[in-house]
């Protein structure tokens, strides 16, 4: 072989590597950017679901007003957050979280009215939200599956180099407060 046929093999190779290193981070990328979407659709769904269960709640709750407002207005805020384009991923997320604070808190308080809890449109809302919120969870845990996979492409070396040089970075993953990292305290 000549000196310029294994030049021309090692550019090849070069630019072979280059090809399959950078599709393999959009592909990262876009899992994540997919992952993202899986999250504003549940959230979407959450806050279709708020409104009919705020007016389902209405007619039994007549000493609870303030937490219907609570409620309310934590749904405002967490789509105000999640329609920002310039809020972090951590305002998003403390948005999120006060939300569906407020909605254990709903619940929580629906327990001292009967009639509520046997309603059958009451207890189909309750469902879906608590079905929604487990959905959220797992789309909370596939974004991170796939922010951890694309962190980790472009941390390692040689992947790195290319990746800083093509401007890649990292994503931040969802985190949980930390009140929900305390231990749950059971009393009797």
């Amino acid at each position: 072989m000549t000196p310029t046929t294994i030049v021309l093999i090692v550019v090849g190779l070069l630019v072979l590597w280059l090809i399959f290193t950078y599709n393999g981070l959009i592909r990262s990328k876009n899992q994540v950017d997919e992952a993202t979407s899986d999250i504003d659709v549940q959230l979407k769904r959450r806050y279709d679901l708020i409104p009919n269960l705020v007016e389902t709640v209405k007619g039994y709750m007549t000493h609870e007003r303030e937490t219907l407002v609570k409620l309310t207005e934590a749904r405002t805020a967490a789509m105000a957050a999640s329609n920002n384009p310039s809020a972090s991923l951590a305002d998003k997320e403390k948005a999120e979280n006060m939300l569906s604070g407020t909605l254990k808190t709903l619940f929580a308080v629906t327990e001292n009215y009967p009639e509520l809890k046997a309603s059958q449109n009451f207890l189909q809302l309750q469902d879906e939200i608590s079905d929604t919120e487990n959905k959220i969870q797992a789309s909370r845990r596939f974004y991170n599956g796939n922010v951890r996979n694309f962190n980790t492409k472009i941390q390692v070396f040689p992947t790195n180099i290319f990746a800083g040089m093509m401007k890649f970075t990292k994503y931040e993953f969802f985190q949980a407060e930390a009140a929900e990292r305390q231990n749950v305290k059971v009393q009797f």
